[in-house]
């Protein structure tokens, strides 16, 4: 997904997509662990993907002191 989409959802939608991706990197760690992952490459992609959603949810709700 790109950023500009990213940059388009709202912060509930970001919350339920950084959920899922997280429960597929959760998936993704026990497939290659029991070596029934075919594509390695879909795990760094999952990571890049939920630092994405993380820095764009920090951008739309920065932490206030």
């Amino acid at each position: 997904m790109k950023v500009s989409e990213l940059k388009n959802k709202t912060v509930e939608e970001l919350e339920n997509l950084l959920f899922k991706k997280r429960e597929e990197m959760r998936k993704l760690r026990f497939g290659s662990s029991s070596q029934k992952l075919k594509d390695v490459k879909t795990m760094s992609k999952t990571k890049k993907e939920v630092a994405r959603i993380l820095t764009i949810l920090k951008e739309k709700c920065p932490k206030k002191n």
